[in-house]
């Protein structure tokens, strides 16, 4: 049996619009999407914000109803069976909140056991065990407001692990996390995997998906547009060479004027502080440089590197460069 299967799933929100005539609006947050998760598969889901990445996540966690299609869990279909569903599912949702933080990490991991239901002699051994898993084993008798962000973080993965869920659902764990806290936490998301629990992770970090997902799908506007594994994806710019230039102060006009040339196939920005970096997508590699400097003739440029795609720029293609 598949873990999870999700079948021609869409979810239409209605928003009011207007300050004086008030009007009712339709808004697609996602449409028409399918895809399987195997049992014991880490499953990432990639896409720009507003892309549909924690709709679907809610629809699947029982917290949202679907406006159309069929999503089941383990079997159990998420609307009609959804209490069934609850009882094997765990999520966390990236940021601080779902803790009390003037208790300790043991008094939280008790108070929330007793919520699960969880028999008070299995919690007495499964909380000490969760702590050591979740690297807090020194910590558990502090108040959860001395904690660091990213032990809040692992307090989480153990709060959602109390009841021994089969499926995790990780809605960007690691956003706001230092490098430290974030490459600590994906180790914990790494010793799940290997107790083949079956886990969909939505992140904004692509290197994040590369090192960590077995399979994964690209999904913008609230289509998937790609589903395949990081390796595969990557073929979609085996053709490409990628161009990244360091400029200060460039105008929107002058990266519209780069995103013409025909040479381009496509272009992302990444704002940093008083500069940006142009990533710059060319099957035309080096010999595609003098042509951009020429274009940028005038911008204070600082270093200029081409090198191999990855799959954060299989992304970039595949949304079209401009998320």
């Amino acid at each position: 049996m598949n873990a999870i299967e999700v079948k021609n799933l869409r979810r239409v929100y209605r928003a009011r619009i207007g300050v004086i005539k008030r009007s009712i609006k339709e808004v697609i947050a996602v449409e028409d999407i399918s895809f399987v998760i195997k049992s014991g598969e880490l499953f990432g889901l990639l896409g720009p914000n507003g892309a549909g990445k924690t709709t679907t996540v809610k629809m699947l966690a029982t917290l949202l109803i679907p406006t159309k299609g069929t999503a089941t869990i383990l079997g159990y279909d998420v609307v009609k069976d959804a209490n069934e569903v609850r009882k094997h599912i765990g999520f966390i949702f990236g940021g601080e909140r779902g803790l009390y933080w003037r208790l300790s990490g043991i008094d939280n991991l008790r108070y929330f056991a007793s919520l699960y239901s969880v028999e008070p002699e299995v919690s007495k051994k499964r909380i000490p065990y969760l702590l050591e898993m979740v690297g807090l084993k020194d910590r558990g008798n502090e108040r959860v407001e001395g904690y660091s962000r990213g032990m809040k973080q692992r307090l989480h993965v153990a709060r959602t692990l109390l009841h021994d869920p089969e499926i995790l659902f990780l809605d960007e764990p690691t956003i706001g996390l230092d490098p430290v806290g974030a490459r600590d936490f994906r180790q914990v998301i790494r010793d799940l995997q290997s107790e083949k629990k079956t886990i969909l992770l939505t992140t904004h970090y692509m290197f994040e998906a590369d090192s960590l997902c077995q399979r994964v799908a690209v999904i913008d506007k609230g289509i998937i547009v790609a589903m395949d594994s990081p390796s595969e994806l990557k073929k979609h710019v085996a053709d490409l060479s990628v161009i990244e230039i360091e400029t200060f102060g460039t105008s929107a006009e002058v990266v519209e004027r780069l995103r013409a040339l025909s040479f381009v196939d496509a272009l992302h920005v990444q704002e940093q502080d008083q500069r940006q970096m142009l990533l710059v997508q060319t099957a035309r590699g080096a010999e595609a440089v003098p042509d951009i400097m020429a274009s940028l003739n005038g911008q204070r440029i600082g270093r200029v590197i081409v090198r191999e795609p990855t799959l954060e720029d299989a992304y970039v293609r595949l949304v079209g460069g401009h998320a």
